[in-house]
């Protein structure tokens, strides 16, 4: 596949940029909020345009602030974004006055020598149209009046976007890689992580907990392969939190591990799992995707001989309903180790993905039956006469028995841990379905 254009939508905050995002990918993929500075890191997509494909890119807005202080490293990376880009989107509020600062940041986004459209939002009504004359002194040829919140003329945009999008790229494949959602309590280093898998800090990392806002979606590629990392928001409990913003995070990240093809969940290698851990590893557990544990920060321990397998220990003491789940020792900071997610994000995949025949089911049903006979809730031996596999993500099976009864939750627990054992389903979650023949 050849490089897809990038089209990157530049702006000072509050002006309309995440939900331009959103409406031009046809989702809600960027979190949007009437307080401004809700982006903070990029937000990148697919974007399909009746056949034209490009990477839509929306940035946290331009400004300074003391009540921020990451309102530097924003504007940085927004800078950096534009540098990269082969089309900007300016964005400006049409309700207000044309800013010095904007026009500053104007003059300066031509220097780069990029296709620039300026993008007067927020014309909702005809009274608005009258704030236009103030944009047009930039002399700017391509200043197109919109609504983002109401589509009007989102269809006059798109089409412009169509025309200055070169033809090569129509009818392209898009790459679909593997989604990997990084998943964890705040300040355990996800986005730092993401980083070091980058090569680069696309990311904001800093000490302030709950930097980032927005889950940011990020393509690499390694060994002909893509992955798309989505670095999500640190969730903790939504009582825990009165920010409407943080709110809307822990939210969306919760969204995203159902969206995710792999889970891979980060902890603190210096504490313990805490409670926190387990109800994300819960949710995680849950969605029925393949997980992966990383112990972030594993530099910082102390260690002697066998403390690797010390921490497995506690870890699957603790969190005994993901005990399927590969455990990672890696460091952010020092990079080691690190790589190995992508390697484990696509095993587990793999072995979700996995379909045993229903003889080989069977063969191993028999062992079963002989060995470890069933036991029912009522610790009642029970035959289960056959079984075989529905479906996969999860792998889910279904066991014909002779009457309607359940298997004792310790025994079914056992079954599921052979069964993965003898198939090799590491790293993914299994259902059970019990019928009566």
């Amino acid at each position: 596949m050849k490089r897809l254009l990038k089209v990157v939508i530049i702006g000072f905050p509050n002006v309309g940029k995440s939900t331009l995002f959103n409406r031009l990918l046809k989702e809600k993929k960027s979190l949007v909020h009437s307080l401004p500075g809700m982006t903070r890191d990029q937000v990148s997509a697919i974007c399909d345009l009746k056949g034209k494909k490009f990477v839509l890119v929306d940035t946290g807005g331009f400004f300074d602030s003391q009540e921020d202080p990451l309102s530097s490293k924003i504007r940085d990376k927004a800078k950096e974004a534009a540098e990269k880009a082969d089309i900007l989107l300016f964005v400006l509020d049409g309700r207000r006055d044309f800013l010095p600062s904007e026009e500053e940041l104007y003059f300066s986004l031509k220097k780069l020598n990029k296709l620039i459209f300026v993008i007067v939002n927020k014309i909702d009504s005809p009274s608005d149209e009258a704030n236009l004359g103030d944009f047009y002194r930039l002399g700017e040829e391509n200043i197109l009046a919109i609504s983002a919140e109401h589509k009007k003329n989102l269809d006059f945009l798109e089409s412009s976007l169509l025309k200055a999008l070169p033809s090569s790229v129509q009818g392209e494949k898009a790459v679909e890689p593997l989604k990997i959602a990084i998943v964890g309590r705040i300040n355990v280093g996800k986005s730092s992580i993401v980083n070091r898998l980058c090569g680069e800090e696309k990311l904001i990392v800093s000490e302030i907990p709950g930097t980032t806002r927005d889950s940011t979606d990020t393509v690499i590629n390694r060994n002909k392969k893509a992955f798309c990392l989505v670095d999500t928001a640190g969730i903790r409990k939504l009582s825990r939190t009165r920010d409407k913003r943080e709110k809307a995070s822990i939210i969306k990240a919760k969204k995203d591990i159902v969206q995710a093809d792999v889970i891979s969940l980060i902890m603190d290698a210096q504490e313990f799992p805490t409670r926190q851990d387990s109800g994300i590893a819960h949710l995680s557990h849950e969605s029925g995707k393949p997980l992966l544990i990383a112990l972030n920060k594993w530099d910082l321990v102390q260690k002697d001989t066998g403390t690797s397998e010390d921490f497995k220990e506690k870890v699957y003491t603790r969190l005994d309903f993901v005990n399927y789940a590969p455990i990672l020792f890696i460091s952010a900071l020092t990079g080691k180790r690190v790589v190995k997610i992508l390697d484990f994000a696509e095993q587990v995949y793999k072995n979700g993905f996995k379909k045993v025949g229903t003889s080989r089911l069977n063969n191993f049903l028999s062992w079963i039956n002989e060995n470890h006979p069933p036991l029912s809730k009522k610790k009642r031996r029970m035959k289960i006469k056959y079984m075989t596999q529905i479906s996969v993500l999860p792998p889910t099976f279904v066991l014909f028995t002779h009457s309607r009864v359940s298997l004792a939750p310790s025994y079914e627990k056992f079954f599921i841990h052979l069964l993965r054992k003898e198939f090799n389903f590491w790293g993914t979650p299994i259902q059970l379905f019990l019928r009566k023949n």
